[in-house]
Order: C-alpha cells, then structure tokens, then sequence
C-alpha cells in the first residue's frame, strides 16, 4: 500500500501554488483582496514581498499591491493571511495597474514601499 505525501503543505510549511490566490483580511476580518503572487529574495530565499491584488470587480480594475511579507500573518480562523492595513491605507499605497506593469523590484523601490508601511528595511 503506497503511502500519499502531502506537498502542498505542512505544519511549518507551505507551498507557493498554495499562497496564490489565499485571502488576505485585515484585523477586523475585513476581506481586502488575494494574494497573486510573491517576490522571493534570490539569495537568501526569504519571501519579501505579497503581491496583494485588490479593488476592481472580478478582476477587472484591479491594483496590484506589494506588501512587505512580514506585515502578514496566517490565520486558521480565516483561512488567509491578516495585515495591518485598511482599505484608506491602501488607497495611497505604492501599486501598479497590472502585472505587465510590474516595477521594477531595486533597492530604491524596495526603500518607498517599506518606508509607505513603516517597516524596517
């Protein structure tokens, strides 16, 4: 009898097929959007940022919102990811319209969006 091994996730760990598309909240159990995608640090392999998509009606509209990956926490509750935002945040937040017009992820880049959250660099 052959014996299934869960790849998709564990206690500590989860795979990234997973994390795309999870549901972001805010603390008060707000939905704010889901996770599209996020940008892995190639040295050090350390997530740096998820990619929130949010706003627009099915898709259609959306912003994409790179948020500092230490600003999240997973919730069983919720089945998603929690952030200390709100939508007023997030209206001024750095973001770009589509996937095609990512920025580019520089040091200078990085530097405004951890400093627009307040997140040490």
């Amino acid at each position: 009898m052959s014996q299934s091994i869960n790849t998709d996730e564990t206690r500590e760990l989860i795979a990234s097929s997973k994390v795309e598309g999870t549901a972001v909240y805010d603390p008060d159990g707000d939905r704010l959007g889901t996770i599209t995608s996020f940008m892995v640090d190639k040295r050090s392999g350390q997530a740096e940022y998820a990619v929130l998509q949010f706003g627009g009606f099915l898709g259609v509209g959306a912003d994409y919102y790179p948020v500092p990956w230490q600003m999240l926490s997973y919730s069983t509750d919720h089945g998603g990811y929690v952030v200390d935002l709100d939508k007023d945040m997030l209206e001024d937040a750095p973001r770009y319209g589509s996937e095609e017009e990512a920025p580019e992820y520089n040091a200078d880049y990085d530097r405004a969006v951890f400093t627009y959250y307040g997140v040490s660099y």
